[in-house]
């Protein structure tokens, strides 16, 4: 009966763990406590402005706090009416056709060449340490400042050209920057300049993850380099290679300082991208519609890009 008893409280000791004591408590919700302002401040400047975005590109607000066209305050919902005359406007179709430009050649010379970076530096070169660093800093750098160091050195009177004329080359000529036709390439120089060393980063990390064993038996059985790099190396990157592609599609859709910085969305419309036309039209033009209609687009297109990832990404961990 004894012995009942004692395995009856033993039994009950084991089912009733004492309460933690007020420093467990407190160590268990300060981090909690701490994170607290920066999740709010988030979910309100975040998410809370991309749903007034949302919201205002439905109205006819023309600037702060929703002024319409006849100078009323307005809380008018106007349906699609903004997204209608975006579509419309010549500006808008030549900030999506300067877009396409920009982004393709922007992502396939970012990846080429990060490719290529990659690839020698996996060598086990010697100085490895020196020249990893110095092809990532351009990404340390601003897009501001990174369009203007590259405004002075394609700036046909103070740059490039102006070099060459002083050291003798009179009849070199490299004014892409002040040309219409060719302005919207001195956008993709500076944005593969900056990025192509980070996307070298990325591939580099991947070529180091590729086990040796297989390309040991390939090189056994009788593969080449070309043979190695093209059947196993590079099939392996397809990891690196949509990370690369949905980052720099991102940065390319969101471009706006460094265009500001390099060549102000011109000669004439020449460079506008949709960014600097939701600052234009939103800011400038007093448009406010119409800029958050761009905007929204905007983000729209970024989802289609990073939510498919991001469903492969969980889909594939699971």
């Amino acid at each position: 009966m004894a012995q009942s008893s004692v395995e009856t409280d033993i039994h009950t000791s084991v089912q009733a763990p004492a309460e933690p004591d007020f420093k467990t408590r407190l160590q268990s919700w300060l981090p909690k406590l701490v994170l607290s302002p920066t999740v709010a401040m988030v979910l309100l400047f975040v998410y809370g402005f991309i749903l007034f975005t949302i919201y205002v590109s439905f109205t006819d607000s023309r600037i702060l706090p929703f002024v319409n066209a006849q100078g009323a305050t307005s809380y008018d919902l106007i349906g699609l009416s903004n997204y209608e005359k975006l579509f419309r406007l010549s500006h808008w179709e030549i900030a999506i056709t300067n877009l396409a430009i920009f982004a393709s050649l922007y992502i396939i010379i970012c990846c080429a060449i990060g490719l290529m970076l990659a690839i020698f530096l996996d060598q086990k070169i010697r100085g490895e340490g020196v020249l990893r660093p110095i092809y990532l800093y351009p990404m340390a750098l601003s897009f501001i400042v990174t369009g203007t160091a590259w405004k002075w050195f394609l700036d046909p009177g103070i740059g490039l050209e102006n070099t060459m004329h002083i050291w003798g080359w009179t009849s070199f000529k490299f004014d892409w920057i002040k040309n219409g036709d060719y302005a919207i390439y001195t956008l993709v120089m500076a944005a593969v300049w900056q990025s192509s060393g980070f996307v070298m980063a990325m591939f580099l990390a991947g070529l180091r993850g590729i086990d040796n064993e297989i390309l040991k038996a390939a090189q056994m059985d009788g593969a080449s380099n070309w043979q190695l790099y093209r059947r196993i190396i590079i099939p392996q990157l397809r990891p690196a290679f949509l990370s690369a592609f949905v980052i720099l599609a991102h940065l390319a859709i969101k471009s706006y300082d460094l265009v500001v910085a390099l060549t102000g969305g011109g000669p004439g419309r020449a460079t506008e991208l949709p960014a600097t036309f939701m600052y234009s039209y939103t800011f400038t033009r007093n448009q406010m519609g119409i800029g958050a209609a761009s905007a929204v687009i905007m983000l729209m297109t970024v989802a289609a890009i990073i939510v498919p990832y991001l469903y492969a990404e969980l889909r594939e961990k699971k």
